[in-house]
């Protein structure tokens, strides 16, 4: 037993009075001469023994009676170890997309709200967070119409980082019981590599998730070959029944240009195909009806007027090979010999080839450090017979590079850097049987560019990232059979694109985007995005004739968005919810450790109610007080 208040049980020690008073009568007796009855001398012993026997009742009694007085001013109470220490409390609301799934007519989200207001105490104060939201030492009354409006996010926390928010929400003071409550569907995409969540903290987690519906989901889309005009656009859409085919409209902004219906096959993929003008623009929305979760049941997209890339090759090489992978609709092309180039020209193109050149000119040198200033690219192949000391002044003057001396030993490329941005989405897989080109000569060198293609060793065979790409071996078909390779086609076509950020069908939310807008603006002039009121200002670059932007922490919406200047619309860009909330499927919470799991959220609380319930005893020996205040009355009563 325990007590709120234990320096008044000192008062026990004033039990000893009544004690000595009782034990000690200070009363004197004096001796008055009587007659020597012996019936009388009886009846006094006997009276005197009466008395005695009443006394020590009335002593116990008066003892017990202080006792119980006392205990109950020091309030004794019965509580586990946790329930005297302090409390804090933080908790995890998933609002994910996932949270839309509704069971009886009522989204995942919404259910936890409202549990969750309808138990948490109004005097409980708590911090919450969400996930992209947070509320620290809040009480409910202070948050209860924000968690009624708490809109969906595309954002996902997973475990580890849901302790690691909530180790910043919680004191430093080691003693006190720090209750993490997880409300949430709890999502296999929450796992993370390490699910161990602090040791420090205890755990709850209340799963709300939804009966074993299907969703179905527009996931991606693109654009396939051109015939006649026309333009395929294939669209994939996941978790769909074999015998029900889905309905899917597709829209140029709120006309709708046709309609189809996906037929899943057995894994729950489809795969549907819309034909549309090429090179038309369209603001395109692609839209199913499906009950489950509502946000992935739309697909934005957009094509624009695509610009040409400006390419130019200055060439002292007989070889047609650039020619013949720069002559698509997409490139404006042209090639000239150093010695009928004209400067002028190169001051309005975005990629700049210097192919077979055996010298530099200082005069070009200056022109194109201009020009890579102004965010051009430049494609840098040497030839067998290259004046090292003119390629070195001129690449030292845009990066650490220096070309060393020509090695000739044949040797083979071998290697493709998959993670370089060249070859970053080339392959569907690693491949490692294709054909090595051969290499006669190449040059060695030192630099801390990356490397894209390496030759056998480890030697570099091209080197650099998205503003200046070097080769190290000449290209003419005498040295290298790289130029016949398939190989080469990805290589020369990703640096060239890499010059101009040509706007994609689609973006996704949370991931970095760049695009390129043709256009030139003041110093004081900037470009807006806007939709529907919606406006924000990215970050941007100046380039001549060209304006780069950068898109990461906005938009929050998809949507199709409008590029302005001066109210002045210049393009289009769109964006898409990411689909990795719309699998639904779940973690087994039964393999997590050190984790609390609760059916529900009022059975939580009830358990936190249990864990914190002090049993108090002081009406008890109150009451016990009383009866032996009355016990005493019925001893002098009664008891003679």
């Amino acid at each position: 037993m325990q007590f709120k208040h234990p320096e008044i049980l000192w008062a026990l020690f004033l039990l000893v009075i009544p004690i000595l008073i009782h034990l000690f009568q200070l009363r004197r007796f004096t001796k008055t001469p009587f007659t020597n009855v012996a019936m009388l001398q009886k009846v006094v012993s006997e009276s005197r023994k009466s008395n005695s026997l009443k006394k020590w009742l009335l002593l116990c009694t008066r003892l017990m009676l202080l006792s119980a007085i006392i205990i109950a001013f020091a309030q004794p109470f019965i509580s586990s170890t946790a329930a005297l220490q302090e409390k804090e409390t933080v908790v995890y609301l998933d609002d994910s997309f996932s949270m839309q799934a509704k069971n009886n007519g009522i989204s995942l989200l919404e259910k936890g709200v409202q549990d969750f207001i309808k138990n948490v105490g109004g005097d409980t104060e708590f911090s919450l967070f969400t996930n992209d939201k947070t509320f620290t030492n809040i009480r409910i009354e202070d948050i209860q119409n924000s968690l009624l409006s708490l809109p969906y996010s595309y954002k996902q926390l997973n475990l580890n980082e849901i302790g690691l928010k909530a180790n910043s929400l919680f004191s430093k003071n080691t003693g006190a019981v720090k209750n993490l409550i997880v409300i949430s569907d709890f999502q296999e995409r929450l796992a993370a590599q390490n699910n161990a969540l602090d040791s420090s903290m205890s755990v709850h987690f209340v799963p709300i998730q939804p009966r074993g519906i299907p969703n179905v989901s527009i996931d991606s889309i693109f654009m396939d070959d051109t015939v006649n005009d026309q333009t395929r656009l294939k669209v994939l859409l996941s978790g769909g029944n074999e015998d029900q085919p889905m309905p899917i409209s597709l829209y140029d902004n709120e006309e709708l240009i046709a309609k189809t219906a996906a037929k899943f096959t057995s894994n729950g993929n489809a795969e549907v195909e819309f034909t549309i003008p090429a090179n038309q623009k369209l603001n395109g929305r692609l839209s199913i009806i499906d009950n489950v979760l509502g946000y992935d049941n739309r697909f934005y997209f957009n094509i624009n007027s695509r610009e040409k890339i400006k390419v130019l090759a200055i060439s002292e090489s007989e070889s047609d090979y650039l020619n013949r992978l720069f002559r698509g609709e997409e490139f404006d092309f042209g090639k000239f010999p150093l010695n009928q180039l004209d400067y002028s020209n190169l001051d309005d193109k975005n990629v700049i080839i210097l192919d077979n050149l055996t010298v530099i000119p200082s005069s070009l040198q200056t022109v194109l450090r201009s020009f890579s200033n102004n965010g051009g690219t430049l494609i840098v192949v040497p030839a067998s017979n290259s004046d090292l000391s003119s390629y070195n002044s001129f690449l030292s003057s845009l990066s650490t590079i220096r070309l060393t001396e020509k090695v000739s030993s044949e040797t083979q490329l071998t290697t493709i850097s998959f993670n370089h941005p060249l070859y970053r989405n080339v392959f569907e897989q690693e491949v490692t049987n294709f054909q090595y080109p051969t290499i006669k000569e190449h040059f060695g060198v030192q630099t801390n560019l990356s490397t894209a293609l390496a030759m056998d060793g480890g030697n570099p065979f091209l080197i650099g990232d998205d503003s200046l790409f070097v080769f190290t071996v000449p290209l003419k078909l005498e040295n290298s059979n790289f130029i016949n390779s398939p190989l080469i086609v990805p290589t020369f076509y990703n640096m060239a694109q890499s010059s101009l950020r040509l706007p994609q069908l689609y973006q996704t939310l949370g991931n970095p985007a760049t695009m390129d807008v043709a256009t030139e603006i003041g110093n004081d002039d900037i470009l807006k995005v806007t939709k529907e009121g919606y406006e924000f200002i990215p970050l941007q670059q100046n380039f001549p004739a060209r304006v780069r932007l950068t898109f990461d922490q906005n938009p929050i919406e998809d949507g199709i968005y409008s590029i302005a200047r001066n109210d002045q619309i210049l393009q289009n860009i769109s964006f898409n919810y990411p689909r990795a909330e719309s699998q639904l499927k779940y973690l087994d919470l039964g393999t997590l450790q050190n984790v609390n799991t609760l059916d529900s959220i009022p059975e939580l609380f009830e358990y936190l109610k249990a864990e914190s319930n002090i049993h108090a005893y002081w009406k008890w020996f109150v009451i016990l007080a009383l009866l032996l205040a009355l016990i005493e009355v019925l001893i002098q009563k009664f008891v003679t």
